[in-house]
């Protein structure tokens, strides 16, 4: 008599994650709502909240024209690099190049949280190691995660202390469905 073994496959583990989501390029609110229905395909990744769309001043470097700005909750089984790697494979096949620190782009995915993960790597550091200084980042986060720990404070005590200056609605939370 053959014996079979059963091979019993472990449960896929999902975790939390958000991103933040901008551009000022071309069509960036397109460009992002784009970049979530992928996500939202990917079986290995579900988007379950997405944050009004904003309007934002840019950052870091300030000649440039505005930014359109989001936060999106990703349930995902991927680890927190290769969610990295899908976010900067979508922003490659959006044509994105980098060619200057806080330049001008037509689409930007960055992870900014996994889950309660802390962790610096050569590829990636989570939580983003500049996420709390950014209003544009804790103003969309905090439409759809104000009690997420971030750094051992909640993310609407963060926003209480970011510049929110010049930063406008442009779109309701179903925003990216309508495009």
């Amino acid at each position: 008599m053959r014996r079979c073994a059963l091979s019993i496959s472990p449960e896929k583990v999902f975790e939390i994650a958000a991103l933040g989501l901008g551009g000022n390029i071309g069509d960036p609110p397109a460009a992002m709502a784009e970049a979530l229905r992928q996500l939202d395909r990917r079986e290995d990744c579900r988007v379950t909240a997405v944050s009004k769309l904003y309007s934002t001043p840019p950052w870091g470097k300030t000649d440039q024209a505005d930014f359109f700005n989001c936060c999106a909750l990703v349930e995902t089984s991927l680890e927190p690099e290769a969610l990295l790697d899908v976010c900067l494979s979508i922003e490659r096949g959006m044509k994105r190049v980098r060619l200057e620190r806080w330049g001008p782009r037509t689409i930007d995915i960055d992870v900014l949280t996994y889950g309660t993960r802390e962790q610096k790597t050569e590829k990636l550091e989570v939580p983003h190691p500049r996420m709390t200084e950014r209003g544009f980042v804790m103003k969309p986060l905090a439409d759809i995660a104000p009690d997420l720990p971030v750094k051992g404070r909640r993310v609407r005590d963060w926003l209480e202390e970011a510049d929110t200056g010049g930063i406008k609605v442009a779109g309701d939370q179903d925003w990216w469905r309508a495009r």
